[in-house]
Order: C-alpha cells, then structure tokens, then sequence
C-alpha cells in the first residue's frame, strides 16, 4: 500500500517507520529541517529505536519503504491510508483541544486522495471524530488512539500493549477498514510479539475495533488512570516527607501486593508530558454534565503536588545567604527531551517568584536564558555554582555533588 503520515512527531515518525517495513510511507511534516534530517536518517526526536531503525535504513542493513517530505501532493495523491498524528495543545481558555492542526491535515488529504481512509492519532476529546464526520459528511474517517511512552514509542508499537481502532459499528465498510489498519499495525510489529501468552490466555497481540467514541474514550481514560498512579504516590510521598517516614519501604510493602503492583510508583515532582496533563484535563471536561470527584482530584492534586516540592526546596535554602538553585534538566522524566508541561518548569516558576537566583543545566536547549533564568552546558560549573540542585529525576553525573541534590526520584529507574 500506499500509505501517508501527517505529523513526524513521537506518534507520527514511529507509526511511519512500523508501516515502511512493508507498505511505502510518505511522512509529511511542515519543518523543512525535519524533513532533510529524516532523509539523511538523522532522528529529530530522543527515541533508541527510531534512531536504530534510521541509521539501518541508511546503511542498508535494514531497507525501509520510508520518505520524509513537505508536499502535500507527493504524500497523499493515491494513499489507501492517510494517518493524521499532528499536535492538538490543549486550550485552557476553551478547556478543549485545539484539532485546528487535524482538521487542515484532512482538508489537505482531501484535496489530494478524496477517496482514502483517514486515520486520526492526534489526541483528540470524546465523540470529535463521530461530530467531525457528521461536519464533513466524510465517511472515510476513523480513529485509532497511540499507548506509547516518550522516548520508547517505536518500541511500544514494536511491543504493543493492544491495537485499538475506532469505526461506527453500523458501518461495515468503515468497520472492515478499521481492522485492515489494526492488521497493518500488527503486522509490523516485533514477531515474537505474534506468539506472545497474555494474561488472559490469549496468544498474540489483542485488537480490539470498536466505535470511534469508545476508542477516543479508552485513550483518555487509560492516561487518566496513569495520572492517577503517579498523584496517589506522589501524594504518598508528601505524607512520608511531612511525617519523617521512609517513603520507599512503604511504597515497597503497598506494591508487593499484586492487585497493585510496581507501575508507576516512583515519586517525582508531578506528571507531565505531552499526554498526561492534556488527557486529564480534557476528561475532566468531559465530565462537565456528568457527576465525578476522582477526574477533578487528580488535576488539582498535581498543582498540590508542585506546590509541596517547591516549598521543601524553599524550605532548604530559607538559611542560605543569596542561595543560588541549580535546575538539573527540564526534560519531564529521563530518556526524553521533551519540556512540554514538565513538572520542574512550575517548581521553577515558584523558586524565582520569591526572588531566588536560578541557574539551569540543559545541555539540549541551545539558548542562553530560558524563563528568566541563565542556561549552561558546563555541568561542572553548575555544580559548583549550585547551593542547591533540584533534580526531578537522578543522574549519576550528579553523584559526586549528591549531597547537594534535592530529588524524589527514589528508585532512579525512570
């Protein structure tokens, strides 16, 4: 087949990279640089396998079906598929995803291929794909949500949780489309995967096709309950510190039982990301005819959360004589380069908002301030210059300045 993908981001460059190792792949993205860097099998993103899957394309010893280009022609004039992964920022004004970015791609793919199956990734608020269709009077719209982990997310469609694909059940024709794309999915995975034992008995990946409002329902849901992880041990954490308990054996001795187990239970300075905080927000809108107090408690308690650690670290420096605290990373959790929404820029904000001097170690961010405060790549000057260093997440390249780190990141594991 031919195939297109609009968006080369986390989503799009991995879903583009699975599909080549089969089907001709045409990735579109409006950054010329990107799309140069795709073609020279240099990586725009932080991702072990995408770079791998790159760098043997390029070398031949793995030879994908895979072009990056910024024509919109050249992507979508004869696709049989057009998957649609393009950021959609979440509107606090509006307490809605901005899809401005995914009804443009649609409109382009349109023009080009009136007659392929579109297939949004973005995402996007419970029952906008059924409202879209209706909008466009577009039957060849469909819906498939992404489970995938920053940093790992060409692994996660490797090794996929399960593939879920979103058609209205009363359509056949829609409904056939939805599994021939969940087929395309399953068909580039790992092929251990194929004979993998599940929990429940079954062998091999779990599909599962169901109604677009449904499947754009599964994504919000399972990110919120992920949300909801990190909060409760989050807020496990702020129980111990605030009482002089070891916050480690407890969450040890919770965990062990297996109804609970070890997912996501490592403390932090809050959730962020690109999926996370949008997801539980926009669920919580969601719900904004619907009875809920859980949806509402996991928003709130991750401001609560940012509000405790920066406290503690005021707390540490309140004796210090013009204290200067150091910033190790922006990046929302280890392995990632992503800012977005990263819990440490909040913490940041609270730091310099009682006037305290800040300087940032980023060695990925290539401008000299950021948010008022100084950057450096020069670690060890950073060290030295740092009263404090306030690390969401521990790197042994901090191990000779331990002393000095503030960090919750109890397991150093992720």
């Amino acid at each position: 087949m031919k195939i297109a993908v609009a968006g080369t981001g986390y989503v799009g460059l991995s879903v583009a990279l699975l599909l080549s190792q089969h089907h001709e792949v045409h990735a579109l993205d409006i950054v010329p640089e990107k799309v140069k860097m795709l073609n020279n099998g240099v990586s725009p993103i932080v991702d072990k396998e995408i770079t791998e899957f790159l760098d043997k394309n390029q070398s031949g010893e793995r030879p994908l079906r895979f072009h990056a280009t910024a024509d919109p022609a050249e992507a979508y004039t004869n696709c049989e598929y057009a998957v649609i992964a393009t950021p959609t920022n979440y509107d606090e004004q509006k307490n809605y995803f901005d899809t401005s970015s995914v009804e443009a791609a649609i409109a382009a793919v349109r023009e080009h291929s009136p007659a392929a199956w579109i297939v949004i990734k973005s995402t996007i608020p419970v029952g906008y794909t059924a409202q879209l269709r209706e909008k466009l009077q577009d039957a060849r719209i469909l819906f498939s949500p992404e489970f995938l982990r920053e940093g790992h997310a060409l692994y996660d469609n490797l090794h996929p949780s399960r593939i879920v694909a979103g058609a209205p059940q009363d359509d056949p024709e829609a409904v056939s489309a939805a599994k021939t794309f969940v087929d395309l999915l399953a068909q580039g995975a790992a092929p251990d995967e194929l004979d993998r034992k599940n929990v429940d008995g079954s062998i091999g990946i779990p599909e599962l096709v169901v109604g677009t409002t449904e499947a754009e329902a599964i994504k919000l849901f399972a990110n919120t309950y992920l949300a909801l992880r990190v909060a409760y041990f989050n807020e496990l954490d702020t129980y111990a510190e605030s009482r002089g308990l070891n916050t480690q054996e407890i969450i040890n001795g919770v965990c062990l039982d297996p109804r609970i187990g070890e997912g996501y239970n490592n403390p932090s300075f809050g959730y962020g990301g690109y999926c996370l905080p949008k997801d539980t927000k926009q669920l919580l809108a969601n719900y904004s005819s619907v009875p809920q107090n859980l949806i509402e408690a996991i928003v709130d308690a991750n401001y609560t959360r940012k509000d405790f650690i920066a406290s503690e670290i005021l707390e540490k420096v309140r004796n210090v004589e013009h204290p200067t605290v150091g910033i190790y990373r922006l990046t929302m959790k280890a392995g990632s380069d992503n800012f977005r929404q990263s819990a440490i820029q909040d913490v940041l904000k609270a730091i310099k908002a009682e006037g305290i001097a800040t300087v940032i170690y980023e060695p990925t961010l290539d401008k000299p301030e950021f948010h008022g405060s100084s950057v450096t790549h020069d670690l060890e000057q950073f060290k030295r210059d740092s009263d404090i260093i306030v690390a969401n997440r521990w790197g042994e390249e901090l191990s000779d300045a331990a002393d000095k780190v503030f960090t919750r990141d109890l397991f150093r594991r992720d």
